[in-house]
């Protein structure tokens, strides 16, 4: 048995769609097998810190709580 590997994605209605045509022998008989990644909880943590960090941010720069951008580089070629 030959493995080909090619992504795609699964419609509303159940569908598989893949993202390319596969290049073989027309009207032979095939095993699917379907492969999904799982959402972690630490996934979902990583994501709402990223989000409320930029949340924060937003707000310190719609408020003028901002530094210029030369007094980021203060001190770093010191080293």
């Amino acid at each position: 048995m030959k493995a080909i590997k090619v992504m795609g994605k699964i419609d509303e209605r159940g569908h598989l769609t893949l993202d390319q045509p596969l290049i073989t022998n027309i009207n032979q008989q095939v095993e699917v097998i379907i492969l999904i990644p799982e959402i972690s909880d630490s996934d979902n943590e990583a994501k709402n810190a990223i989000l409320d960090d930029f949340r924060q941010s937003w707000q310190e720069a719609m408020t003028g709580q901002t530094i210029p951008v030369a007094q980021l580089w203060e001190g770093l070629d010191d080293e």
